[in-house]
């Protein structure tokens, strides 16, 4: 498989299929110092050369005072590639971080929401890239079935509240697997956030656990990821969707179908 190829083939065809990148759109990647994020920048830089719509690429990163390493090596990175970047100084975080050192995640994320708006509005961005992969949307779509009692995963394409901005993920075909081996083929330069160290949470056992079946049963995400986009609505339990006044003579059991995976699945 050729590593680079195959991931902007993935990337191309998450961005194609669910329209996230648009003629003269202006999108600032949220980097936040992993090879995710930094995988999706490298991406969207060698697509926009040969993209059939005009766009631009910028970057930003959140300061919450979590980085274990410098940011100078990132920003040196950037220039070299000539990419706008804003390393945005949070200073609510920052306090909250001194104030309340045990802060849980979902405090942490809503002001880092608020913050990543900012950035992208500094750089007069109208749409912003997160780097979250088919592991995370894998993850995700795991969690909320087991632990809230929702089927639902991350979207590729959403707004923010107010429509200012679209919000869209293009890593959603592309694993992190892939993602780590097309940075360190770039050498460029990953910053370990404290958060990443974390163990014992709900998300890493899932992980933990998506990782082990991978293992047994290859190409197993991918094929979770395809199924949340062939979904067969009257085999599930939502009232919603099902017809529950159709006399009894004319219910029919359908065929059993297999869904096509969303994208191809290499040897």
């Amino acid at each position: 498989m050729n590593l680079e190829r195959t991931l902007l083939r993935r990337v191309g065809e998450a961005i194609g299929r669910f329209r996230m990148i648009r003629e003269g759109d202006r999108v600032a990647v949220a980097l936040s110092g992993g090879k995710d994020s930094l995988a999706l920048l490298e991406a969207l830089l060698r697509l926009q050369r040969r993209a059939p719509v005009r766009f631009s690429v910028s970057a930003f990163t959140i300061e919450q005072g979590k980085f274990l390493r410098s940011l100078d090596p990132l920003a040196e990175w950037l220039r070299q590639r000539s990419v706008p970047w804003l390393c945005f100084e949070d200073r609510p975080s920052l306090r909250l971080k001194e104030e309340q050192p045990d802060h849980g995640c979902d405090l942490c994320s809503r002001y880092r929401r608020r913050a990543v708006y900012e950035a992208a509005r500094a750089l007069q961005a109208n749409v912003i890239a997160f780097g979250h992969t088919m592991d995370d949307l894998c993850e995700a779509f795991l969690r909320n079935a087991l632990f809230t009692g929702r089927i639902a995963a991350l979207p590729p394409v959403t707004w923010s509240s107010r429509h200012e901005f679209r919000l869209i993920r293009p890593l959603i075909y592309v694993s992190e697997h892939m993602t780590r081996q097309f940075v360190e083929r770039l050498g460029a330069p990953v910053t370990p956030c404290a958060c990443a160290l974390r163990s014992g949470g709900v998300r890493q056992q899932i992980r933990a656990l998506l990782a082990e079946w991978e293992k047994r049963y290859p190409h197993l995400m991918r094929k979770l990821v395809a199924a949340m986009g062939h979904v067969d609505a009257q085999r599930l339990l939502d009232p919603r969707f099902l017809d529950l006044d159709v006399a009894p003579a004319a219910q029919t059991e359908p065929k059993a179908e297999t869904a096509p995976l969303t994208a191809p699945v290499e040897a």
